[in-house]
């Protein structure tokens, strides 16, 4: 397995309003607890955001590398052989093309906090997906890193 050309790495982080809305989780469970005095008002308020904040760390948080000849973008790898040409979505075409333009059979690594995005072809035939859509904050590094990786490895 040969290494990429150019490699590439990004974990798409939670915005940080969600951890204000981990931390209000946590005063919601407090103040629940709150009649039954100190030291469970203190434990739902710790484990309230603790909770909170493992589940917008774990959905808020996912990873798109390039590694050797795949794309790993959240759980799916994706051989590069198997892609076709990339297209940088800017925010208004990628909203479109998580709304009118897209296909259901489509792979969708979509987060709404992130406003552009890259729709890589899927040229196997033997895969019924049309096309992956990544939300990402560096379309263009990722295009080339996926274009990189496809010539190292053809």
């Amino acid at each position: 397995m040969q290494l990429s050309a150019t490699p590439y790495e990004e974990r798409l982080t939670a915005p940080r309003s969600w951890w204000l809305i981990s931390f209000l989780v946590g005063v919601s469970f407090a103040l629940i607890l709150l009649p039954f005095g100190t030291l469970p008002l203190l434990g739902g308020l710790v484990g309230g955001t603790a909770a909170a904040a493992v589940v917008a760390s774990a959905y808020g948080s996912p990873r798109i590398r390039v590694v050797g000849d795949s794309l790993v973008a959240g759980e799916a790898r994706i051989p590069v052989s198997a892609l076709g040409s990339s297209q940088v979505l800017d925010a208004e075409e990628a909203r479109a093309w998580r709304t009118y333009k897209a296909d259901t059979r489509a792979f969708l690594l979509l987060r709404a906090y992130i406003p552009t995005a890259l729709r890589v072809e899927v040229t196997d035939p033997q895969d019924p997906t049309p096309y992956l859509y990544l939300s990402t904050r560096e379309p263009e590094k990722l295009a080339a890193a996926i274009d990189a990786a496809r010539t190292a490895n053809a």
